[in-house]
């Protein structure tokens, strides 16, 4: 006998997951996933979904904008340009976005039949608990220090760059790392545009020492990345052979509003409502984990989630049963943003986003 709907939802609203049994999709909530790990706070969910949506019609149907009647000038205005012909490195874009629609079609067209998901999805982004006033409590010294930041209650070691003669293997305790997450500041038109951040030319992602980082028994590598097809040729032919990463696949994140509909139209060349990530594995034998409990990943895999980013906290809990290797996995994220309890954070800016104002709250004041 199934799990019926209900059942289904009692189990997301106890771990975040809602699985759509009908494409193999599941539904995430971050919020419930991530809170799962931390013991002191949790996370305030109408704080952490600070993003605004627009409302659109019941029953995740795309939004559209009502208008009145447009005059014969307005309608000039807006006529849309002709279509132009694909060019080459279009055309393989294009074809590898139909390979993967029928996968996004099914998994969003399973998801819009869960009504009670859809009924239950507005109320969770506006979930609230008293927040714990932090700013009130602490004494402010030192100008208040510029800027205030929390970190994860772990031990935390600064690393700064060490002179070109000294060995970096003496890092690589406990023989690597079963899990590496990397985000990588690819190259980028907009970001250039808007000054996001500072991004690297690609061949320069060639040198990083990945292979050496992962564990010797074997490890998962996950890697962010867009939608555009010359940067999908480069990782699949030059960037994974040099990190030694094989028998990857894909991970599809598509991204929806809290009505369910897709935040955007699902062919739209240049702006898809999804994004990958490339999932596969370094120095792993498969003849070595043959019988053991760790789960070999050979599937697509998609996944559903309002537009947030997602935390690597969030992957290692998602992938945790492809993780090869002992237990507890041991994580490190490249080019981090954010230090995450657990984890070892590798990058420029590991503090860019450890901003003291955070979404959290204390857990005994939530149960007072």
């Amino acid at each position: 006998m199934g799990i019926s709907e209900s059942d289904e939802l009692r189990a997301f609203e106890a771990t975040g997951i809602y699985r759509l049994a009908e494409s193999g999709a599941t539904f995430l909530d971050p919020v419930r996933i991530l809170n799962a790990s931390y013991r002191r706070f949790r996370l305030v969910p109408s704080a952490y979904y600070s993003r605004s949506f627009g409302t659109s019609r019941q029953g995740g149907e795309a939004e559209t904008e009502r208008t009145g009647e447009a005059s014969p000038e307005r309608k000039k205005r807006k006529r849309q340009p002709k279509p132009r012909e694909l060019n080459e490195v279009e055309r393989m874009a294009e074809a590898r976005h139909q390979e993967a629609r029928p996968l996004l079609l099914s998994a969003h067209k399973s998801l819009l039949k869960a009504k009670d998901l859809l009924e239950f999805l507005p109320r969770m982004i506006k979930e609230d608990v008293r927040v714990l006033d932090v700013e009130s409590n602490l004494e402010k010294n030192l100008v208040e220090l510029g800027s205030s930041w929390r970190a994860p209650f772990c031990e935390m070691t600064l690393c700064f760059q060490k002179s070109s003669g000294e060995n970096s293997e003496e890092d690589n305790y406990n023989q690597g790392y079963n899990l590496i997450v990397v985000d990588p500041p690819w190259e980028n038109g907009c970001v250039r545009q808007k000054v996001a951040y500072p991004t690297l030319p690609n061949r320069h992602f060639l040198y990083l020492p990945v292979q050496e980082l992962a564990h010797s028994t074997g490890a998962l590598l996950v890697l962010w990345i867009t939608n555009r097809e010359k940067l999908w040729k480069f990782v699949e032919e030059e960037l994974f052979p040099a990190w030694g990463v094989k028998d990857h696949t894909v991970f599809y994140w598509l991204k929806v509003k809290p009505d369910g509909s897709l935040i955007g139209n699902l062919d739209l060349l240049h702006h898809r409502p999804y994004e990958c990530l490339l999932v596969g594995y370094i120095n792993l034998d498969k003849e070595t984990v043959r019988g053991s409990k760790f789960k070999f990943l050979e599937e697509r895999r998609l996944e559903i989630s309002y537009m947030i980013k997602i935390n690597p906290q969030l992957v290692k809990e998602l992938l945790s049963e492809y993780i090869p290797g002992p237990k507890p996995a041991r994580c490190i994220e490249l080019f981090a943003r954010e230090l995450v309890s657990g984890w070892t954070s590798w990058g420029n800016e590991p503090l860019r986003f450890q901003d003291a104002i955070s979404p959290m709250v204390e857990v005994d004041r939530v149960n007072r």
